[in-house]
Protein backbone atom coordinates (compact mmCIF):
# COMPACT_ATOMS: atom_id res chain seq x y z
CA UNK A 1 0.00 0.00 0.00
CA UNK A 2 0.96 3.63 -0.18
CA UNK A 3 1.80 4.53 3.41
CA UNK A 4 1.56 8.17 4.53
CA UNK A 5 4.53 9.57 6.34
CA UNK A 6 4.69 13.11 7.64
CA UNK A 7 1.35 14.23 7.19
CA UNK A 8 -16.66 24.34 21.14
CA UNK A 9 -15.39 22.31 23.38
CA UNK A 10 -17.04 23.96 26.36
CA UNK A 11 -18.35 27.44 25.64
CA UNK A 12 -17.68 29.44 28.81
CA UNK A 13 -20.15 31.86 30.35
CA UNK A 14 -19.13 35.48 30.60
CA UNK A 15 -18.43 35.02 34.30
CA UNK A 16 -15.43 32.81 33.51
CA UNK A 17 -13.77 35.63 31.62
CA UNK A 18 -13.40 37.51 34.87
CA UNK A 19 -11.43 34.69 36.50
CA UNK A 20 -7.71 35.30 36.61
CA UNK A 21 -5.36 32.37 35.91
CA UNK A 22 -4.60 32.08 39.62
CA UNK A 23 -8.28 31.80 40.45
CA UNK A 24 -8.74 29.11 37.81
CA UNK A 25 -5.84 27.14 39.23
CA UNK A 26 -7.29 27.41 42.72
CA UNK A 27 -10.77 26.40 41.59
CA UNK A 28 -9.89 23.54 39.27
CA UNK A 29 -6.35 22.47 40.04
CA UNK A 30 -3.47 21.95 37.67
CA UNK A 31 -1.73 24.31 35.24
CA UNK A 32 -3.57 27.00 33.32
CA UNK A 33 -0.84 27.66 30.76
CA UNK A 34 -2.57 26.19 27.74
CA UNK A 35 -0.21 26.63 24.77
CA UNK A 36 -0.87 29.29 22.15
CA UNK A 37 1.17 27.97 19.19
CA UNK A 38 1.86 30.38 16.35
CA UNK A 39 0.08 28.07 13.89
CA UNK A 40 -2.71 26.76 16.08
CA UNK A 41 -3.31 24.27 18.87
CA UNK A 42 -3.64 20.53 18.21
CA UNK A 43 -5.64 18.39 20.62
CA UNK A 44 -5.76 14.60 20.24
CA UNK A 45 -9.06 13.20 21.52
CA UNK A 46 -9.37 9.43 21.86
CA UNK A 47 -12.08 7.07 23.02
CA UNK A 48 -10.67 4.02 24.79
CA UNK A 49 -12.33 0.61 24.74
CA UNK A 50 -12.31 0.28 28.53
CA UNK A 51 -15.24 -0.89 30.67
CA UNK A 52 -13.65 0.02 34.01
CA UNK A 53 -16.34 1.25 36.40
CA UNK A 54 -19.23 0.06 34.20
CA UNK A 55 -21.77 -1.95 36.21
CA UNK A 56 -23.04 -5.39 35.28
CA UNK A 57 -26.54 -3.92 34.77
CA UNK A 58 -25.16 -1.29 32.39
CA UNK A 59 -23.18 -3.88 30.46
CA UNK A 60 -26.32 -5.90 29.90
CA UNK A 61 -28.64 -2.97 29.19
CA UNK A 62 -26.35 -1.20 26.74
CA UNK A 63 -24.66 -4.27 25.24
CA UNK A 64 -21.24 -3.39 26.68
CA UNK A 65 -20.13 -6.93 27.32
CA UNK A 66 -16.93 -8.40 26.06
CA UNK A 67 -13.34 -7.82 27.00
CA UNK A 68 -11.84 -4.42 26.29
CA UNK A 69 -8.56 -4.29 24.41
CA UNK A 70 -7.56 -0.87 25.82
CA UNK A 71 -7.46 0.32 22.21
CA UNK A 72 -8.31 3.78 20.93
CA UNK A 73 -11.36 3.00 18.84
CA UNK A 74 -12.14 6.72 18.48
CA UNK A 75 -9.34 8.98 17.28
CA UNK A 76 -10.01 12.64 16.52
CA UNK A 77 -7.39 15.25 15.81
CA UNK A 78 -8.78 18.69 16.74
CA UNK A 79 -7.03 21.77 15.37
CA UNK A 80 -7.88 25.16 16.91
CA UNK A 81 -6.67 28.01 14.72
CA UNK A 82 -4.20 30.51 16.16
CA UNK A 83 -6.87 33.20 15.90
CA UNK A 84 -9.39 30.99 17.76
CA UNK A 85 -11.81 31.58 14.89
CA UNK A 86 -11.93 28.07 13.40
CA UNK A 87 -11.89 24.49 14.64
CA UNK A 88 -11.06 21.58 12.32
CA UNK A 89 -11.77 18.00 13.39
CA UNK A 90 -10.27 15.08 11.47
CA UNK A 91 -11.21 11.52 12.39
CA UNK A 92 -8.64 8.76 11.86
CA UNK A 93 -9.99 5.25 11.19
CA UNK A 94 -9.03 2.92 14.01
CA UNK A 95 -7.69 0.32 11.56
CA UNK A 96 -5.37 2.75 9.77
CA UNK A 97 -1.98 1.22 9.08
CA UNK A 98 0.68 2.91 11.19
CA UNK A 99 4.30 2.44 12.13
CA UNK A 100 4.59 2.41 15.91
CA UNK A 101 7.82 4.28 16.75
CA UNK A 102 10.58 2.43 18.53
CA UNK A 103 12.19 1.48 20.68
CA UNK A 104 9.34 1.41 23.19
CA UNK A 105 8.33 -0.84 26.08
CA UNK A 106 5.16 -2.88 25.76
CA UNK A 107 3.31 -2.06 28.96
CA UNK A 108 1.46 -5.38 28.84
CA UNK A 109 4.52 -7.63 28.70
CA UNK A 110 7.51 -5.44 29.54
CA UNK A 111 9.13 -6.39 26.25
CA UNK A 112 11.04 -3.71 24.33
CA UNK A 113 9.91 -3.37 20.71
CA UNK A 114 11.59 -1.74 17.77
CA UNK A 115 9.38 0.22 15.39
CA UNK A 116 6.85 -2.01 13.67
CA UNK A 117 3.66 -1.91 11.62
CA UNK A 118 0.31 -2.16 13.41
CA UNK A 119 -3.17 -0.70 13.36
CA UNK A 120 -3.11 2.80 14.79
CA UNK A 121 -5.54 1.90 17.60
CA UNK A 122 -3.02 -0.63 18.93
CA UNK A 123 -0.54 2.09 19.93
CA UNK A 124 -2.43 2.88 23.15
CA UNK A 125 -2.81 -0.77 24.11
CA UNK A 126 0.90 -1.33 23.59
CA UNK A 127 2.44 1.88 24.91
CA UNK A 128 -0.30 3.96 26.52
CA UNK A 129 -0.99 7.62 25.84
CA UNK A 130 2.68 8.39 25.15
CA UNK A 131 2.91 5.95 22.25
CA UNK A 132 -0.54 6.95 20.96
CA UNK A 133 0.58 10.59 20.79
CA UNK A 134 3.92 9.74 19.18
CA UNK A 135 2.27 7.50 16.59
CA UNK A 136 -0.29 10.13 15.55
CA UNK A 137 2.46 12.75 15.31
CA UNK A 138 4.45 10.47 13.00
CA UNK A 139 1.39 9.75 10.85
CA UNK A 140 0.29 13.35 10.46
CA UNK A 141 3.47 15.41 10.74
CA UNK A 142 1.65 17.56 13.31
CA UNK A 143 2.69 18.33 16.87
CA UNK A 144 0.13 17.15 19.44
CA UNK A 145 0.02 19.82 22.15
CA UNK A 146 -2.65 18.31 24.39
CA UNK A 147 -4.36 14.92 24.79
CA UNK A 148 -7.84 13.97 26.08
CA UNK A 149 -8.78 10.35 26.76
CA UNK A 150 -12.37 9.20 27.38
CA UNK A 151 -13.46 5.69 28.37
CA UNK A 152 -16.97 4.18 28.48
CA UNK A 153 -17.65 5.27 32.08
CA UNK A 154 -16.52 8.86 31.54
CA UNK A 155 -18.46 9.14 28.28
CA UNK A 156 -21.72 8.05 29.89
CA UNK A 157 -21.27 10.24 32.97
CA UNK A 158 -20.39 13.30 30.88
CA UNK A 159 -23.36 12.92 28.52
CA UNK A 160 -25.69 12.42 31.50
CA UNK A 161 -24.76 15.93 32.66
CA UNK A 162 -26.36 17.41 29.51
CA UNK A 163 -29.89 18.73 30.05
CA UNK A 164 -32.53 16.41 28.50
CA UNK A 165 -29.87 14.39 26.68
CA UNK A 166 -28.16 14.83 23.32
CA UNK A 167 -30.31 14.91 20.17
CA UNK A 168 -29.46 12.62 17.28
CA UNK A 169 -31.39 12.66 14.03
CA UNK A 170 -31.68 10.09 11.31
CA UNK A 171 -33.56 9.98 8.02
CA UNK A 172 -34.38 6.28 8.46
CA UNK A 173 -34.56 3.84 11.40
CA UNK A 174 -31.23 2.60 12.73
CA UNK A 175 -30.91 -0.84 14.31
CA UNK A 176 -27.71 -2.58 15.35
CA UNK A 177 -27.93 -5.97 17.06
CA UNK A 178 -24.33 -5.73 18.24
CA UNK A 179 -24.76 -2.53 20.27
CA UNK A 180 -28.52 -2.71 20.83
CA UNK A 181 -29.07 0.56 19.00
CA UNK A 182 -32.73 0.92 17.96
CA UNK A 183 -33.65 4.41 16.74
CA UNK A 184 -36.79 5.46 14.89
CA UNK A 185 -36.51 7.93 12.04
CA UNK A 186 -36.45 11.53 13.18
CA UNK A 187 -34.84 13.13 16.23
CA UNK A 188 -34.29 11.29 19.51
CA UNK A 189 -32.60 12.57 22.67
CA UNK A 190 -30.09 10.15 24.16
CA UNK A 191 -28.61 9.80 27.62
CA UNK A 192 -25.12 8.49 28.31
CA UNK A 193 -25.75 4.78 27.79
CA UNK A 194 -27.87 5.23 24.69
CA UNK A 195 -25.37 7.75 23.35
CA UNK A 196 -22.61 5.18 23.77
CA UNK A 197 -24.65 2.67 21.78
CA UNK A 198 -25.01 5.26 19.01
CA UNK A 199 -21.34 6.24 18.73
CA UNK A 200 -20.26 2.59 18.87
CA UNK A 201 -22.63 1.41 16.14
CA UNK A 202 -21.04 0.32 12.88
CA UNK A 203 -23.68 -2.11 11.55
CA UNK A 204 -26.81 0.05 11.45
CA UNK A 205 -26.30 1.76 8.12
CA UNK A 206 -23.95 -0.44 6.10
CA UNK A 207 -21.17 2.16 6.23
CA UNK A 208 -18.91 0.26 8.65
CA UNK A 209 -16.38 2.33 10.62
CA UNK A 210 -16.85 5.27 8.26
CA UNK A 211 -20.52 5.58 9.22
CA UNK A 212 -19.55 5.21 12.86
CA UNK A 213 -17.05 8.07 12.60
CA UNK A 214 -19.74 10.27 11.07
CA UNK A 215 -22.06 9.37 13.97
CA UNK A 216 -19.31 10.31 16.41
CA UNK A 217 -18.84 13.67 14.72
CA UNK A 218 -22.59 14.37 14.72
CA UNK A 219 -22.84 13.43 18.38
CA UNK A 220 -19.93 15.72 19.23
CA UNK A 221 -21.48 18.70 17.45
CA UNK A 222 -24.91 18.16 19.00
CA UNK A 223 -23.43 17.73 22.47
CA UNK A 224 -21.64 21.05 22.13
CA UNK A 225 -24.80 22.69 20.81
CA UNK A 226 -26.77 21.46 23.85
CA UNK A 227 -24.07 22.80 26.19
CA UNK A 228 -24.28 26.12 24.40
CA UNK A 229 -28.09 26.35 24.52
CA UNK A 230 -28.81 24.51 27.77
CA UNK A 231 -28.55 25.41 31.43
CA UNK A 232 -24.97 24.28 31.98
CA UNK A 233 -23.55 27.57 30.76
CA UNK A 234 -25.74 29.53 33.17
CA UNK A 235 -24.45 27.65 36.21
CA UNK A 236 -20.67 27.89 36.80
CA UNK A 237 -20.75 25.04 39.31
CA UNK A 238 -22.39 22.70 36.80
CA UNK A 239 -19.94 23.80 34.13
CA UNK A 240 -17.01 23.02 36.39
CA UNK A 241 -18.51 19.62 37.17
CA UNK A 242 -19.02 18.91 33.47
CA UNK A 243 -15.41 19.78 32.63
CA UNK A 244 -14.09 17.75 35.55
CA UNK A 245 -16.14 14.70 34.55
CA UNK A 246 -14.97 14.98 30.96
CA UNK A 247 -11.33 15.22 31.99
CA UNK A 248 -11.30 12.59 34.72
CA UNK A 249 -8.28 12.03 36.94
CA UNK A 250 -6.04 9.64 35.04
CA UNK A 251 -2.52 10.75 34.18
CA UNK A 252 -1.73 10.97 30.48
CA UNK A 253 1.04 12.15 28.19
CA UNK A 254 0.40 15.87 27.58
CA UNK A 255 -3.02 15.38 29.15
CA UNK A 256 -5.16 18.50 29.12
CA UNK A 257 -6.21 19.60 32.60
CA UNK A 258 -9.68 20.68 33.69
CA UNK A 259 -8.48 24.27 34.06
CA UNK A 260 -6.98 24.15 30.57
CA UNK A 261 -10.31 22.97 29.18
CA UNK A 262 -11.89 26.06 30.70
CA UNK A 263 -9.10 28.26 29.38
CA UNK A 264 -9.78 26.87 25.93
CA UNK A 265 -13.49 27.58 26.47
CA UNK A 266 -12.79 31.27 27.04
CA UNK A 267 -10.76 31.39 23.84
CA UNK A 268 -13.63 29.88 21.86
CA UNK A 269 -16.51 31.72 23.52
CA UNK A 270 -17.55 33.48 20.30
CA UNK A 271 -17.09 30.51 17.99
CA UNK A 272 -20.29 29.29 16.33
CA UNK A 273 -20.87 25.88 14.71
CA UNK A 274 -20.51 27.36 11.24
CA UNK A 275 -16.83 27.95 12.09
CA UNK A 276 -16.31 24.26 12.81
CA UNK A 277 -15.42 21.77 10.05
CA UNK A 278 -15.32 17.99 10.39
CA UNK A 279 -13.96 15.29 8.10
CA UNK A 280 -12.40 11.83 7.98
CA UNK A 281 -8.88 11.53 6.63
CA UNK A 282 -8.90 10.64 2.91
CA UNK A 283 -8.87 6.88 2.43
CA UNK A 284 -7.96 4.84 -0.63
CA UNK A 285 -9.22 1.40 0.41
CA UNK A 286 -8.42 -1.72 2.43
CA UNK A 287 -5.14 -3.65 2.51
CA UNK A 288 -4.13 -6.91 4.13
CA UNK A 289 -0.73 -6.68 5.81
CA UNK A 290 1.11 -9.75 7.05
CA UNK A 291 1.21 -9.86 10.82
CA UNK A 292 -1.29 -7.00 11.11
CA UNK A 293 -4.40 -8.13 9.23
CA UNK A 294 -6.95 -6.07 7.33
CA UNK A 295 -6.04 -2.40 7.51
CA UNK A 296 -7.32 0.91 6.15
CA UNK A 297 -4.98 2.46 3.60
CA UNK A 298 -4.94 6.23 3.38
CA UNK A 299 -4.89 8.22 0.18
CA UNK A 300 -1.30 9.39 0.47
CA UNK A 301 -1.67 12.59 -1.53
CA UNK A 302 -5.04 13.53 -0.05
CA UNK A 303 -3.93 12.90 3.54
CA UNK A 304 -0.74 14.88 2.94
CA UNK A 305 -2.79 17.84 1.71
CA UNK A 306 -5.17 17.68 4.70
CA UNK A 307 -2.37 17.76 7.24
CA UNK A 308 -0.30 20.28 5.31
CA UNK A 309 -3.30 22.62 5.54
CA UNK A 310 -3.52 22.12 9.30
CA UNK A 311 0.23 22.61 9.75
CA UNK A 312 -0.15 25.92 7.92
CA UNK A 313 -3.19 26.80 10.09
CA UNK A 314 -5.51 26.85 7.08
CA UNK A 315 -9.01 25.37 6.55
CA UNK A 316 -9.34 21.79 5.33
CA UNK A 317 -9.25 21.28 1.56
CA UNK A 318 -12.67 20.95 -0.09
CA UNK A 319 -13.97 17.54 -1.05
CA UNK A 320 -13.41 18.02 -4.77
CA UNK A 321 -9.70 18.64 -4.12
CA UNK A 322 -9.19 14.99 -3.11
CA UNK A 323 -9.64 11.97 -5.37
CA UNK A 324 -12.66 9.76 -4.57
CA UNK A 325 -12.01 6.68 -2.46
CA UNK A 326 -12.26 3.16 -3.81
CA UNK A 327 -14.98 2.85 -1.15
CA UNK A 328 -17.95 5.13 -1.79
CA UNK A 329 -18.74 5.26 1.96
CA UNK A 330 -15.27 6.66 2.58
CA UNK A 331 -15.23 9.59 0.19
CA UNK A 332 -13.60 12.64 1.76
CA UNK A 333 -16.11 15.47 2.25
CA UNK A 334 -15.68 18.04 5.05
CA UNK A 335 -18.93 19.13 6.75
CA UNK A 336 -19.74 22.35 8.58
CA UNK A 337 -20.75 21.81 12.19
CA UNK A 338 -23.90 23.83 11.57
CA UNK A 339 -25.05 21.25 8.99
CA UNK A 340 -24.91 18.45 11.59
CA UNK A 341 -27.08 20.02 14.27
CA UNK A 342 -30.41 18.22 14.78
CA UNK A 343 -33.70 20.17 14.83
Amino acid sequence: MRFPRPWRLLIAPAALLALAPGALASAFGGPTELPSPERGLNLLVVGVDSRAGVTAEEKERFRLGGKGCDCTDVIMLVHVSAGNDRVSVVSLPRDSLAELPGPHTDRRTGKVHDSHLAKVNAAHAEGGSALAVETVEALTGLDVHRYLEIDFRRFMDTVDRVDDGVPVCTAKPLKDSATGLDLAAGTTRLGGGEGLQYVRSRKADGEMDFGRMRKQQKFLVNTLDRIRSGGILKDPARLRAFASTLRGTAAAERGISTSELLTLATRLKALGPSRTELATVPVRGFDTVEGVGSTVGWDEEGAAEVFARLRADRPLPPGDAVAPSELSVADYEPARGSSLICP
